[in-house]
């Protein structure tokens, strides 16, 4: 006999388990079925290098999750979370090794950024003085299920129709171009261009300013916080917080099929074949393309998804090596040492190269990189006088990887972080390095290394997201919603496009639930009609 509950999770990440988290505050009966042996996703932490070095296996900074209202408002700290944060945010080192720094105190920033310029320093002040100002309602904006009505009318009353307008069209600008309009010295602009590719934006592709200058401005008002003791404290606090309320996470448990009746999800069946029941919602935190041809199946959906699902676009893979280090980094400039968090490899101009050598599928001879100093930010994730080290850079999706291929580029990672810290291959106790496909192996939703489930591009987000619709977790079959990081706003741990999904399936479940299923169904109904193109 087949189970039954309110709702069936699908996914233990951490949008499934912030879908399933906001349901159960609402009294539902809720199941999380999880594929892999563990929760959490790529929110996880363990032993990969030496014993008593803690390795974050994907995520480690989280500076949207302290900023997330979705986040904050489920009060994880109540269930053992401790954000802890390394003396300064952020180091950009440039190739002539100058170091640009982002820190929470923003005297520390504007000092840094006028060793540049002098003027950079009011500027960033001002930049700083504006995100206090239009912060909250842009998260709220960014984050909320599209389209953002309440955030974008705190927004407008805050700034105006002028300011509004103005500041649209700088949020449309390229990092480069927005750099070269608010900033003088090169510092300043790197923050910027460097915050911007930790999505897959190069500094000359639109919209990627607003990547990087929503970046800098969380970085300078609420860090690049990592949690105490690893990444699984996030994961660990979410599963207590839902357990404490009645709900119930099974690992081991792959979902293979969802079971469709009279266009309305019913049920999800395992690899194993058992069935269990969901009475109101099924939410699938997985990729979108997984969600549809392999969960549901293309018979069941119109004919204009699956055409716009063939244009779907994952972001680039990714390689990532973990260091246990007998000592902290040897860098030559010394402001770098107290950085969480590391920007090396290039100046805009080497951005730019970068990600044209990504896109034209050649690996760079120098390739940019983000780096965490885990223990500078975290004293628990290695023993006194150590630390823990992890770098990943994008590459191109096309490359077929080897073991042998894999170990020749992450030596070509670390001689990067030698030029600028001489003595650094001493140093290094222990080192595992991770293909795309090793990324994949651990977290399925990372196909082919791509760690935020679709481009970031213009072209791939709010009501082009996962492809062009409505943006919201809806799908065309009844009491399905799409809660991975492929549905709008994106991936990073926010927790919004499970939040989303959760109150989606509440407004379907909820008074007027009916009118609310056949507005979306009218609306679904006409894109897919007009969409032959």
């Amino acid at each position: 006999m087949s189970r039954s509950v309110d709702a069936v999770v699908i996914g233990a990440g951490p949008n499934g388990l912030v879908a399933a988290n906001i349901l159960a505050d609402e009294g539902w009966d809720v199941l999380v079925l999880e594929a892999s042996d563990r929760p959490g996703g790529s929110v996880r932490s363990e032993e990969l290098t030496a014993p008593g070095f803690g390795t974050d296996l994907c995520s480690a900074f989280y500076p949207l999750a302290a900023g997330s209202p979705v986040i904050r408002e489920l009060e994880l700290e109540q269930y053992g979370l401790k954000w802890r944060h390394a003396p300064d945010v952020l180091a950009h080192i440039l190739p002539d090794d100058r170091v640009a720094v982002l820190s929470r105190d923003v005297e520390r920033t504007a000092k840094s950024v006028s060793a540049f310029a002098d003027g950079d320093a009011d500027a960033w002040r001002d930049e700083a003085a504006l995100w206090d100002r239009i912060g909250e309602p842009l998260l709220d904006s960014l984050l909320r299920p599209f389209p953002p009505v309440r955030g974008a009318a705190s927004l407008l009353r805050e700034t105006g129709a002028g300011e509004a307008l103005r500041l649209l069209r700088r949020f449309l600008l390229p990092a480069r171009r927005f750099g070269v309009e608010t900033f003088a010295g090169d510092g300043a602009r790197a923050l910027l261009a460097g915050n911007a590719l930790h999505s897959d934006l190069g500094p000359d592709d639109a919209a990627s300013g607003v990547f990087g200058w929503l970046l800098s401005m969380l970085g300078q008002s609420v860090g690049f916080p990592v949690p105490e003791g690893g990444a699984s404290a996030v994961t660990d606090a979410l599963v207590s917080r839902l357990t404490d309320r009645g709900g119930v996470v099974e690992c081991s448990s792959e979902v293979a099929e969802i079971v469709v009746q009279d266009g309305r999800g019913t049920a999800v069946r395992d690899v194993g074949g058992e069935e269990t029941t969901a009475r109101r919602a099924i939410l699938a935190d997985v990729p979108a393309p997984q969600l549809y041809e392999r969960l549901i199946g293309r018979e069941l959906l119109p004919s204009s998804l699956i055409r716009d699902l063939h244009r779907f676009e994952w972001d680039d893979g990714t390689v990532k090596v973990d260091w246990a280090l007998s000592q902290p980094i040897p860098w030559t400039n010394p402001e770098a040492s107290g950085a969480g968090t590391v920007h090396l490899g290039a100046d805009v101009n080497g951005l730019a190269t970068f990600r044209t050598h990504i896109r034209n599928g050649k690996l760079p001879d120098t390739p940019f990189m983000l780096l965490g100093q885990m223990t500078t930010a975290d004293p628990s994730r290695s023993p006194s006088g150590t630390e823990s080290v992890w770098a990943y850079t994008h590459v191109p999706r096309s490359i077929r990887w080897d073991r042998q291929s894999v170990e020749e580029f992450g030596d070509r990672m670390q001689a990067t972080i030698e030029k600028h810290a001489p003595g650094f291959g001493s140093c290094v106790i222990a080192r595992a390095v991770q293909s795309p496909g090793d990324l994949e192996q651990h977290n399925a939703a990372l196909v082919g290394g791509a760690i935020n489930q679709g481009t970031t591009a213009v072209h791939q987000e709010l009501f082009f997201r996962p492809t062009p619709g409505l943006g919201r977790a809806d799908t065309p079959i009844d009491r399905v919603f799409l809660a991975g990081a492929s549905a709008h706003p994106g991936g990073a741990v926010h927790g919004a496009p499970g939040a989303n999904a959760a109150r989606a399936a509440l407004r379907r479940s909820g008074h007027g639930g009916m009118v609310y299923r056949s507005a979306i169904r009218l609306l679904q109904n006409r894109l897919a009609r007009d969409g032959r193109n």
